[in-house]
């Protein structure tokens, strides 16, 4: 192997540099993003989040964090068993999230309103489950939000019967930057360090922070939760909830 230089001064210059790409050049996608979740909050809706994997990852930075917004629920494949009843071991199956049908049981257990907004995270964006609820949230008339690596997404081919990826099926795209298969430093035949839950996250804050501007330009008070770990936090966020009751969960 030719030596290259793989540290984490070279990881942190590379993650600095896609961060700073991903909000440039994601701001007006962003800004279209964030558009679709104040329209479906002032409907009434919440925000569905969905991604498997490492994806899984913008899911909970979406729901139920602090400074995050309320209304916002994580649909999970592990809600297969602890809403629908399955078995403990079917979460070990390696092929799970490449199964359309659970895409349908994922929306049943979850019941999603019309106004419901949803975004969805897959870096290959080309998953069974993940294409399959994406069409079947186009079907019934929500609004899709897409977090993808496009650089990866392009060159993989679906395992979808449809055919079809992420991207192809959301309203609103946002590329993650992450270059194809994820890995930011490359030493010999040695790619290592991925960089898509790093920016996922960005982006993820980047729309919430757009909406918060919007409602706050607007005279509305923005349904946000503070820390469960300040004394405030509890009576806070369970007064908020309780406006969604039976709608949204905090991720455990």
């Amino acid at each position: 192997m030719a030596p290259v230089e793989v540290s984490a001064a070279a990881f942190a210059a590379a993650a600095e540099e896609a961060v700073r790409r991903v909000a440039a050049e994601q701001a007006a996608g962003v800004a279209e993003a964030a558009k679709l979740v104040v329209e479906g909050l002032r409907a009434g809706g919440v925000v569905q989040a969905f991604g498997t994997g490492h994806s899984q990852a913008l899911a909970m930075e979406i729901a139920g964090r602090a400074g995050g917004l309320v209304p916002t629920n994580m649909i999970a494949l592990r809600d297969l068993v602890l809403l629908g009843g399955d078995p403990p071991d079917v979460l070990y199956s390696e092929h799970l999230e490449r199964d359309p049908a659970v895409a349908r049981r994922l929306y049943e257990l979850n019941a999603p309103h019309p106004a419901d907004v949803f975004v969805m995270a897959s870096n290959s964006g080309g998953n069974g489950s993940v294409v399959e609820l994406a069409q079947m949230v186009k079907e019934r008339g929500h609004q899709l939000i897409a977090i993808t690596s496009m650089a990866h997404t392009t060159r993989v081919t679906s395992r979808h019967p449809s055919g079809k990826r992420l991207f192809e099926i959301a309203d609103v795209v946002l590329d993650n930057g992450a270059p194809y298969g994820d890995a930011m430093l490359t030493a010999g035949d040695i790619q290592v360090c991925a960089i898509s839950s790093i920016t996922a996250a960005l982006l993820a804050q980047m729309i919430v922070a757009e909406v918060v501007r919007t409602m706050v330009d607007a005279d509305e008070t923005p349904p946000v939760y503070i820390s469960a770990n300040v004394p405030e936090g509890d009576v806070h966020n369970d007064a908020l909830e309780a406006r969604y009751a039976g709608r949204i969960r905090r991720p455990a």
